[in-house]
């Protein structure tokens, strides 16, 4: 298992992360992204908030000094939530959960509260085993499969 190390995101990261977050598994995984994986001027614009917003927490996740993707936590209606997202060729080698133990290590705010497809099994795993439960599900549009979903609410007490 490759060690897994966190550090600020770089605009050297930007152009693999863009690929990253395009790759159609990846995004049907997601299902909750942005309405055009495609639209690099939107994604330039989302990054460049999410970097310079002091509520935000975003790093990038590498191992063996390879860029492999992002973890982060912000706050939406007062409630703080974790996402990540690494590349598919890392799937199921430890690293989404290798990056979330060290983010729970820099974010002190408890309860924490993350959300997942209902269907994203990798996911949810990463997210119970960081201690994370399940709260509850709601139904909500996900626009990567233009169609309502099942999301699952999980929380770290």
């Amino acid at each position: 298992m490759a060690e897994v190390a966190l550090r600020l995101v770089e605009d050297s990261d930007l152009d693999t992360l863009f690929e990253q977050m395009r790759d159609p598994e990846s995004v049907r995984m997601a299902a909750f992204i942005s309405r055009d994986p495609d639209d690099r001027e939107a994604f330039d614009t989302h990054m460049a908030k999410l970097r310079s917003s002091p509520d935000i927490i975003l790093r990038a996740v590498t191992g063996e000094g390879r860029f492999l993707g992002t973890v982060g936590s912000f706050v939406v209606e007062g409630d703080t939530e974790v996402t990540y997202w690494i590349d598919r060729s890392a799937w199921g080698q430890g690293i989404a959960s290798q990056a979330l133990a060290l983010l729970l290590d820099i974010v002190e705010v408890r309860p924490l509260y993350a959300r997942a497809a209902g269907d994203n099994l990798g996911s949810l795993r990463v997210l119970e085993k960081a201690g994370f439960t399940i709260i509850g599900t709601e139904n909500a549009y996900a626009s990567a499969r233009d169609t309502e979903i099942e999301e699952t609410i999980l929380r770290l007490s």
